[in-house]
């Protein structure tokens, strides 16, 4: 099936009694003697039970039943609905989930307060090449497109990068924990919202590389006015 219970064993509440007969508190009884006419006897069966799953007919009586069930006096019953605790557990899940987005994001944030950082230093060492450029014809569009489509490619990179690593680290992990906690990591293309974020981080690389091209074009207005001068 996939899940957890193919590596469970299912045995009925006899075969668990029969395995704990000559043994109390986890050690041997000294001298007793488990023979199969024993095992095959009354003493069998349970005296107790620690929990058991219980299935209604009419769902619409599952509050009422689990009130009954709690505020029972003659044993300290507890009654669960396994879908609730699920959803509480999912929920648990989700706040850990956003919080690793929120790393996430500001790890992002840091990454291109960097890229921007590196292109604005790398300015005055590029004026020359920006002021050639000038020279032989290439306007205001083309000093911006040069270092938007460079911010652009640097962030495309960097989300492919990121991919590889994450899908070669699936494939690696995947077979692992399947086979060790028995849950199965399926390996599947980003979905509408994970793709949503990837197109949103690219156009942020696009923004964050018109700043070093507005730059480089009042540089380039700059050293044209002190060559005229």
């Amino acid at each position: 099936t996939g899940t957890p219970v193919d590596r469970t064993l299912h045995i009925s509440l006899e075969g668990i009694e029969a395995m704990h007969l000559g043994w109390r508190n986890g050690v041997q009884i000294p001298g007793a003697n488990t023979s199969i006419k024993r095992a095959r006897g009354d003493q069998l069966q349970p005296k107790s039970i620690t929990a058991f799953l219980l299935g209604l007919d009419n769902k619409i009586t599952a509050f009422k039943l689990q009130r009954y069930i709690n505020q029972y006096k003659a044993e300290p019953l507890l009654a669960i609905f396994p879908g609730v605790a699920l959803h509480e557990l999912w929920g648990m899940m989700g706040i850990a989930e956003k919080i690793l987005l929120a790393i996430s994001s500001f790890v992002v944030v840091a990454s291109l307060i960097g890229m921007l950082a590196v292109s604005l230093a790398g300015l005055n060492e590029r004026r020359r090449e920006i002021a050639i450029l000038r020279s032989v014809g290439a306007g205001y569009r083309h000093i911006v497109g040069l270092l938007v489509v460079e911010s652009t490619l640097l962030t495309i990179t960097g989300i492919i990068a990121g991919l590889i690593l994450l899908y070669s680290g699936l494939a690696i992990a995947q077979p692992l924990i399947e086979s060790n906690y028995g849950l199965h990591i399926p390996i599947t293309w980003p979905n509408v919202r994970e793709s949503g974020i990837l197109s949103i981080l690219i156009a942020a690389g696009i923004s964050v590389g018109l700043i070093p091209a507005y730059r480089a074009y009042r540089n380039s207005l700059l050293d044209g006015m002190s060559a005229r001068i």
